[in-house]
């Protein structure tokens, strides 16, 4: 293997293969490259030479493995972040081996480092009084808050995802009755969401403040350059500390962009929503992604214990429960 074969096979990977063959997000690219420059940096220390002199030989499944230990216990990244690094490296010998037949049986060792499975913690969601104490905090007066009220406001109605929000152009958006909203989401597929009258209004209003050419993203910062999820984040947070005060069971819940969404698929399942539907407005690849917010309403799971028939329902205590003999000969195990 030629020593310079690795900076020429990533270089193929991330402009003919990422770019040209697949048409990935530059958000995708993004996080391929930030992984591969801490995995080079990684291999180059560990190996003590320069990451210009590393080959692909160099990169085996034994690295990959200390490289997510690294990452975990050294750089305190979650498990899900973890696996993120994993598929970009997954990602890159798999294009590898299709390049260099001889790297076929390290490729395949690498592939088979399994991702890491995590619990998964009970879904975050607002309930409509929560939403409505945290949509009343921006101050519409200012060029800002009007900004930061529109944002939250649209991803309520929409339920999409904080990079497809702030993604949004005025031409994506049909103003006339019925209004909706065309996002890009993941891996480039598009979908068409409803949008409320109210809506429309208020996005139309924060156009007249902030006018913006139809190519251009409808929420940026005072300098007029699109808006970071970062920077959402940050003003996010400020709000729901704020609202918390008058709404107390906001203080007890980690709310990010991402539970805007959340909160939109649970209230559809509450709504009677059909599944398959909501799997649509939400851009769900998998219904069993959708299944969660099924999962995690607790009012919809009240409603249908109360559909139960009556008559299947216990009218007293199980019999060993009344039983002091089975009692005592089970407080004696």
């Amino acid at each position: 293997m030629k020593p310079n074969s690795l900076a020429s096979l990533l270089h193929a990977f991330f402009h003919e293969w990422m770019d040209k063959q697949r048409n990935l997000s530059h958000h995708t690219v993004w996080s391929y490259r930030d992984t591969w420059k801490m995995f080079l940096q990684f291999a180059a220390s560990r190996r003590r030479r320069e990451i210009a002199q590393l080959s692909l030989a160099d990169l085996q499944a034994s690295d990959v493995i200390e490289f997510l230990d690294y990452l975990e216990k050294e750089r305190k990244v979650s498990i899900g972040t973890r696996n993120c690094r994993l598929a970009a490296i997954h990602s890159f010998f798999t294009f590898v081996a299709h390049r260099e037949p001889l790297a076929i049986a390290q490729c395949a060792e690498i592939a088979y480092i399994p991702v890491k499975k995590r619990s998964r913690p009970a879904m975050c969601y607002m309930d409509a009084d929560e939403i409505a104490a945290v949509l009343r905090e921006p101050d519409q007066s200012s060029p800002e808050g009007q900004r930061d009220h529109a944002l939250l406001a649209f991803l309520y109605n929409t339920g999409a995802r904080i990079q497809e929000a702030l993604d949004v152009c005025p031409r994506a958006i049909r103003f006339e009755s019925p209004a909706q909203v065309e996002l890009l989401g993941k891996g480039r597929r598009s979908r068409i969401c409803p949008l409320w009258p109210e809506t429309v209004d208020i996005i139309k209003a924060l156009l007249r403040r902030q006018p913006r050419s139809d190519d251009e993203p409808i929420f940026v910062n005072r300098y007029g350059q699109p808006l970071g999820a970062v920077g959402v984040r940050f003003k996010l947070k400020q709000y729901v500390q704020s609202a918390s005060q008058r709404v107390p069971s906001l203080a007890a819940k980690r709310i990010t962009p991402h539970t805007w969404r959340h909160s939109v698929g649970v209230q559809l399942v509450a709504a009677g929503v059909d599944v398959s539907v909501i799997r649509s407005y939400l851009g769900h690849v998998r219904l069993d992604t959708t299944n969660h917010y099924a999962r995690a309403n607790l009012d919809t799971k009240r409603k249908a214990l109360e559909q139960v028939d009556p008559s299947t329902k216990p009218g007293r205590p199980p019999r060993w429960k009344r039983n002091p003999e089975l009692l005592t000969w089970l407080d004696s195990l």
